[in-house]
């Protein structure tokens, strides 16, 4: 008898009447089987998929900062892209407004942005998250940042945040 491949080798064995028992229980012992390495091989798959989420979640939010102290970073300003896109506190980016984003402020802290340039500040309420750029403590309307004085070629400037209010937690 010549050989054949696996799958034409169980054929033959439950074309033979003589076997038939024994094709029965192969295929009953091959169902088994897959039933039982399905759950493992899924769960496989799931953990590579919640390792591969892992590495490229975000990082931990930072914990907001109730303190009341001064910061000093660089702020930056909306780009028109976000103009009238919804903040984090569910109103739409006023470009005109005094908003701004922080990611330690709690959202409607009320705080004094200066300009260490220039000495130019402006008082914003803290609507939103971010910015997401290493170095930078806050975002601000382009209307804040036209009365700071940061220029539009270069986009950002170093400042001091100092919270004014702070609302009840």
């Amino acid at each position: 008898m010549r050989a054949l491949a696996p799958c034409a080798q169980l054929h033959v064995v439950t074309m033979n009447p003589v076997n038939s028992s024994l094709a029965a229980m192969t295929i009953a012992l091959a169902a088994a089987l897959a039933a039982l390495c399905a759950p493992a091989l899924a769960h496989d798959r799931g953990a590579a998929a919640r390792k591969a989420d892992t590495e490229q979640a975000d990082p931990p939010k930072p914990k907001l900062d109730r303190t009341g102290r001064r910061r000093v970073g660089e702020a930056s300003f909306y780009g028109r892209r976000f103009h009238g896109r919804t903040m984090a506190n569910g109103e739409p980016m006023d470009p005109q407004g005094d908003n701004a984003a922080s990611k330690t402020l709690p959202l409607g802290t009320r705080a004094r942005v200066t300009n260490l340039e220039n000495g130019r500040s402006a008082v914003v309420t803290i609507e939103d998250r971010g910015p997401y750029v290493p170095g930078r403590i806050i975002d601000v309307s382009p209307a804040t940042a036209e009365r700071l004085g940061i220029e539009r070629e270069e986009g950002v400037a170093p400042v001091a945040v100092t919270p004014i209010e702070l609302p009840e937690p």
